[in-house]
């Protein structure tokens, strides 16, 4: 595979990446009517998950108490946005350069690596039900292989790169 093709993949599953940040930051700002729809759209399959149902019920009814009574405090999850979306911003530099830039690659793919531990300790201790930790370990799953794939590419590119060209006098010498 030559290095074109490997820059190309490299900033499509780079993109894959952007993209999901995007959305998990800008989706954490209207948390309580996001709450609120899903909610509705579960309605259903209350009598299918009602332990899901429940969960989401509790969520939502915490999102409205919090926000009549202490909105301030849902300005963690704005920041919370916010550092996605700060986050998406520093994936520019590997999509222009990844080479150079491949720190940020292997920074995401640390701070994948480090839901694991969060979500399994911080989980319990904020009464999070089980099923609720796998969803927010589903974040680590699916963003750590396409920073991999990104990351192998980029060590290709840079092996490749490091590589003197052959003169085609020496060679034929």
């Amino acid at each position: 595979m030559d290095v074109e093709e490997r820059l190309r993949r490299i900033r499509r599953w780079l993109w894959v990446v952007v993209v999901g940040l995007f959305l998990s930051g800008v989706t954490a700002f209207p948390l309580e009517l996001e709450v609120r729809w899903l909610l509705r759209a579960l309605d259903p399959l209350a009598d299918h998950l009602p332990a899901l149902v429940a969960w989401i019920e509790r969520v939502h009814t915490g999102l409205v108490e919090t926000g009549d009574r202490y909105p301030f405090m849902l300005y963690g999850t704005d920041w919370l946005a916010f550092a996605h979306l700060v986050l998406a911003v520093a994936f520019w530099g590997p999509l222009r350069d990844p080479v150079r830039n491949v720190w940020v690659v292997q920074l995401g793919m640390i701070a994948c690596a480090g839901i694991v531990p969060l979500a399994l300790i911080c989980g319990p201790v904020r009464d999070i039900p089980w099923f609720w930790t796998l969803v927010d370990l589903s974040f680590a799953v699916g963003a750590f292989p396409p920073l991999w794939f990104a990351y192998r590419h980029i060590r290709a590119v840079e092996a490749a790169r490091a590589q003197p060209a052959t003169s085609p006098v020496l060679a034929a010498g």
